[in-house]
């Protein structure tokens, strides 16, 4: 089935970040033709994660459109009032809200959009130098029907998957999986009699938590390992936040891609540690499950890496090295959950624009200012959440996320109709715009500052 007209843009994936652009599309004065294929048959964010007291770890500012347009009918505000819980809302007086609830605005914003089509799954992207314009190739994953879209611009939007590592591949997924399992799993968890979690990020801590809290009506012997150095928290300090804006994003972007590749390796804590609420509330559990002499029955360890894991009778042996120490040990385990991470192949559907597309010399994507992907075909490629290395650790931020729609939106319609922030921040990144801001400070050597670079430099 091939829809018979050329849509503006065709946006494959649709996670927050494609959905935002959606709806700041729906919002433009313009009428801008956009289709949003998902391979799924209905909207989810992250399911198997949705624990109950988990919280977004982002202002609910930071909606699909509100930091480019608050007067958006497709604002979390909105959604609130159109639900019937804004004075709820009011009243439970806090930025952070349930994880739950903002699946539940998402799905919402999905109900209200008529660009979003569902059992999708693209096989094929490639340029038509005939027709001059992209062809889209999907299939729905239950019937096999095949479908083809035909758009000037794409919107790259399919988010990361689940990384377990190959050494610890290969068991029966029930007992062995990854944190993005846990809710479909967790009845198979409390059940056994030893559960290990792997890993010291916000994910891994949360499946930590609530295991936690479970435990004394289950019984089963909790341990937590990870190889960083501790079980350090995220920065969340306002300063610190402010590496998660337009600024510190264009700082990064000029820098030379060698000091970029050492630089961003060395920033997870900006956005991969533990939440300081998660790391207490896991500390004021253990401190009163110890009261009276007690033991919790509970083990964390650091700086240890799990190098392979065997099945052993009903169990899982890991084979575990402290890596400071250079000690090993045998670690065994009915049940093990890993945090370790996601991943961001380079989709198999760009197959076919192999050749257009320009690589940097690991076989990355090489990606413009403006997020989009560098490509010698007429047509544009936005990209969400694929480009980390050139543009730092912003990149997966939800509020950057609408800053990043916006300039997509800005340049399909051809011309400002979302504000291009610019000023946004206390501190200065750049020795430029430090000069520029401080009168009291000269370049080395007498020579005049130049001008901070712009978009169109």
């Amino acid at each position: 089935m091939s829809e018979s007209h050329v849509h503006d843009v065709v946006g494959i994936g649709l996670g927050p970040f494609n959905l935002g652009l959606a709806a700041l599309l729906d919002g433009a004065p313009e009428d801008v033709d956009a289709a949003f294929l998902e391979r799924d048959a209905e909207f989810a964010w992250h399911e198997g994660m949705l624990i109950e007291g988990t919280t977004l770890e982002v202002p609910f500012l930071a909606d699909l459109v509100t930091l480019a347009d608050p007067t958006s009918p497709h604002s979390y505000l909105n959604y609130l009032r159109e639900t019937g819980r804004i004075y709820e809302f009011y009243f439970y007086e806090t930025f952070q809200i349930p994880r739950r609830e903002y699946n539940d605005y998402l799905r919402w914003v999905v109900d209200r959009l008529d660009a979003c089509r569902f059992s999708r799954e693209v096989t094929e992207v490639r340029w038509d130098e005939r027709e001059g314009n992209y062809a889209v190739t999907a299939r729905n994953p239950e019937t096999g029907d095949r479908f083809e879209y035909r758009a000037d611009n794409l919107a790259l939007g399919i988010g990361s998957r689940p990384n377990v590592p190959e050494h610890l591949r290969g068991h029966p997924s029930e007992d062995v999986h990854h944190t993005a399992r846990y809710r479909h799993n967790r009845e198979r968890v409390v059940d056994a009699d030893t559960v290990t979690v792997v890993g010291s990020g916000q994910s891994a801590a949360e499946v930590f938590r609530d295991l936690l809290e479970r435990q004394p009506e289950h019984g089963y012997r909790l341990d937590w390992l990870t190889r960083s150095d501790g079980f350090f928290p995220m920065e969340y300090s306002k300063l610190g936040l402010q590496h998660f804006t337009p600024e510190y994003e264009r700082y990064v972007y000029d820098l030379p891609q060698a000091v970029k590749d050492d630089l961003i390796p060395n920033q997870d804590l900006l956005y991969k540690g533990i939440d300081p609420e998660t790391s207490a509330e896991v500390y004021d559990l253990l401190y009163r499950r110890s009261i009276g002499d007690r033991d919790p029955d509970v083990g964390l360890f650091a700086m240890t890496e799990v190098r392979d894991i065997e099945a052993v009778g009903d169990a899982y042996a890991l084979d575990c090295h402290q890596w400071q120490a250079e000690e090993s040990f045998v670690h065994e385990s009915e049940v093990v959950i890993l945090g370790t991470g996601y991943e961001r192949p380079i989709p198999e559907f760009l197959e076919p624009m192999e050749d257009a597309i320009e690589w940097d010399e690991k076989d990355r994507f090489e990606v413009t200012e403006d997020h989009r992907l560098a490509v010698d075909v007429p047509g544009d490629v936005f990209l969400q959440n694929a480009e980390v290395h050139t543009h730092g650790v912003g990149v997966p931020d939800l509020g950057l996320g609408c800053y990043r729609n916006a300039k997509f939106v800005n340049r399909l319609v051809g011309r400002e109709v979302y504000p291009d922030d610019g000023d946004t921040v206390f501190q200065d990144f750049s020795v430029a715009q430090f000069l520029e801001h401080a009168p009291n400070a000269t370049r080395a050597g007498g020579s005049e500052t130049p001008p901070t670079p712009t978009q169109d430099d």
